[in-house]
């Protein structure tokens, strides 16, 4: 089947390479002329496990391609994906002009049947802004072009979106023609050979259950956290209660890890326009907007034992950073708590030394001309003659470090642990004093 994907950022390029995987025969389009010119050339512009060689090998097969020709884009499939970004604007609410824009470009070109799909995260009742601004354009064109609109939200997990996307636990397809979703039950066939996993619902249905996955997962990151924190003022210890809820079948073991918040290019953003939607449609949701305060005070929490233990004067203090990204497996600084952590410290005159496997170029672009912050070469590195080391990323290579190194490093054997790496006992045992979220 011929696909055009509109959008080659995190969502549309791991939505076409894995579409092509299968057999398609996918277009990709972008705006963006350095991003289509890093891809025709090899290059990768998002670090994502396992992406990298898939889209090499599709390339090579000629199934993959990249173009910035809007006409070639519209003109090559009757299948076209929506994939753009929907950023927060400034009362919170997702921006939709780029999405609006891809409607347009299709409106103003399509010669045939086309089937339009919203793979964007975007707010309920965009369906029929795209339906109606497809609309305008044919008639502006004085054609009359039969076409149809769908939903299917992504739920792919930065990190492990190419497992997420080649093995789905669901896939959700809004849509009320008969042919959309024959064509997108053809088109995913391939991900779900042993068993259903296609949910057929309505489009404001299907826009809605993106926001509320994951308005709900970042309810559990923050309630944890929450939790946590009131753990160390009871003298109990998060780790035990955690493994005394999560083994209740009807709560589970995921996002229920505390730490120093959530951050990255969907859940503040997604819990931000959600809660604009409520508030719109008259139905505030008052558990979000304690959600969206817990995550941002839990951010400083790690601050705020820092200053607890050096005072607020940090000026002739220097600190070893572990861990830039908002999470492992990905280079995404976006809303990272590591951001906050660092222009907290920073600001109160602190020396930061940071490193992090992955997101070092990414740190640079973002946060190189900021004053008292280093990039080091190895975590060894960063911990030369620091006075503490603040673990704020779970990458795996930090979870069993050479604890004597560290310790030859450093004036003071002292770690703030904000993602519970470590196992008080162990680190303790190892001369270590050890600064937890919730643990005893």
């Amino acid at each position: 089947m011929k696909i055009t994907m509109i959008g080659t950022g995190y969502v549309g390029l791991v939505t076409g390479t894995c579409l092509a995987e299968v057999g398609n025969d996918v277009l990709c389009l972008d705006v963006d002329a350095r991003k289509i010119d890093v891809l025709q050339s090899g290059g990768v512009p998002i670090h994502e496990p396992g992406l990298e060689p898939m889209i090499r090998r599709n390339v090579a097969a000629g199934r993959l391609r990249f173009t910035t020709d809007v006409d070639a884009a519209v003109g090559h499939a009757n299948v076209q994906f929506i994939a753009v970004g929907t950023p927060p604007d400034e009362d919170g609410s997702a921006d939709m002009q780029y999405v609006l824009q891809a409607a347009r470009n299709i409106g103003r070109r399509m010669t045939q049947w086309t089937l339009v799909v919203d793979k964007s995260t975007v707010p309920v009742g965009t369906g029929d802004r795209v339906r109606a601004t497809i609309a305008e354009e044919l008639a502006a064109r004085g054609v009359d072009v039969p076409y149809a609109v769908a939903s299917n939200p992504e739920f792919l997990k930065e990190g492990a979106a190419v497992e997420d996307f080649m093995k789905p636990d669901r896939i959700v397809i809004g849509a009320d023609n008969e042919r959309a979703i024959a064509i997108l039950r053809s088109i995913y066939a391939p991900f779900q050979r042993n068993r259903e996993r296609l949910l057929v619902m309505d489009v404001r249905s299907a826009e809605l259950t993106k926001y509320a996955a994951n308005a709900m997962l970042a309810t559990r990151i923050s309630f944890m956290n929450e939790l946590a924190n009131l753990a160390e003022k009871l003298g109990a210890d998060i780790e035990h209660v955690r493994q005394g809820i999560g083994s209740d079948p009807r709560i589970g073991w995921h996002f229920l890890y505390p730490g120093v918040g959530y951050g990255g290019s969907c859940f503040p953003k997604d819990v931000k326009a959600l809660t604009h939607t409520a508030e719109r449609a008259g139905t505030p949701l008052q558990v979000l907007a304690a959600v969206e305060a817990a995550n941002d005070a839990q951010k400083l929490v790690l601050v705020d034992k820092i200053v607890a233990h050096f005072g607020d004067d940090l000026s002739d203090r220097r600190f070893a950073l572990w861990g830039l990204a908002f999470k492992p497996n990905t280079d995404d600084m976006r809303e990272a708590p590591s951001r906050v952590i660092i222009e907290a410290l920073a600001g109160r005159g602190a020396t930061i030394s940071a490193y992090d496997p992955v997101a070092m170029d990414e740190a640079k672009r973002l946060l190189g001309d900021m004053e008292h912050l280093s990039f080091a070469a190895s975590p060894i590195a960063a911990c030369d003659g620091v006075d503490a080391l603040v673990v704020v990323t779970e990458w795996k290579e930090f979870r069993s470090p050479d604890f004597d190194a560290l310790s030859r490093r450093m004036k003071r054997p002292l770690i703030f642990d904000g993602r519970n790496l470590y196992e008080p006992d162990f680190v303790r045992g190892a001369g270590f004093e050890h600064v937890s979220i919730g643990r005893r």
